[in-house]
């Protein structure tokens, strides 16, 4: 299967570090969004995505939120989602996968510990 990723962050340096670990797995096909709302548009236009990888901390739609306005879209309900964030308190975790994210990743990361967290994702 090929997979087309939607990089989800504010940060251009950490857009930089996931797409660049992706390319070293193996992964060249992705796009970037800057926060949870620019994520929805490029979302409704690019039919192709099919793996969200995205922060939590972001203005205008939080990475939560992102992930819940996904989750509540039925064309979406399967779209996996890894969430890759600095927030590591147990708490965080738990709201994190009652929105339904599929794995979560605490920065800072290794691409090898990206790459057991996206192959658990697409091996459920």
């Amino acid at each position: 299967m090929s997979l087309k990723f939607l990089v989800v962050d504010d940060s251009v340096t950490m857009r930089r570090i996931v797409a660049n670990s992706l390319k070293n797995l193996g992964y060249n096909d992705f796009v970037e969004a800057v926060d949870g709302k620019d994520a929805l548009s490029k979302l409704a236009t690019d039919e192709n995505i099919n793996f969200v990888i995205t922060d939590w901390n972001m203005p205008n739609v939080s990475g939560l939120e992102l992930t819940k306005a996904i989750r509540s879209d039925d064309k979406f309900n399967e779209l996996p989602i890894l969430m890759v964030t600095t927030r590591g308190i147990k708490e965080d975790i738990i709201q994190a996968l009652q929105a339904r994210v599929n794995n979560y990743v605490v920065k800072p990361f290794t691409p090898q510990i990206l790459k057991e967290k996206i192959d658990q994702v697409l091996a459920n």
